[in-house]
């Protein structure tokens, strides 16, 4: 009977992978659901200050324009 141990050994192969992916995917749920509720853009405490403020003189889209050719980027 070695179809019948070689069908029990790729059954508990199954099985494991079966538990593997099942506890990857609720852990991957748990995570979902820990950085749902996760607020990025809170307002700042404190004395801060806006950092980048659009020019008046000269369009944003030349000053994006020649910083892409000085950088490369």
């Amino acid at each position: 009977m070695p179809w019948l141990k070689m069908l029990l050994h790729a059954l508990k192969i199954f099985i494991l992978f079966l538990c593997c992916t099942l506890l990857f995917y609720f852990t991957l749920l748990w995570v979902n659901q820990e950085y749902e509720n996760y607020h990025r853009y809170e307002k700042p405490k404190g004395a801060a200050v806006k950092v980048s403020a659009a020019a008046k003189d000269e369009p944003a889209w030349v000053q994006r324009l020649l910083l892409f050719y000085m950088d490369g980027e």
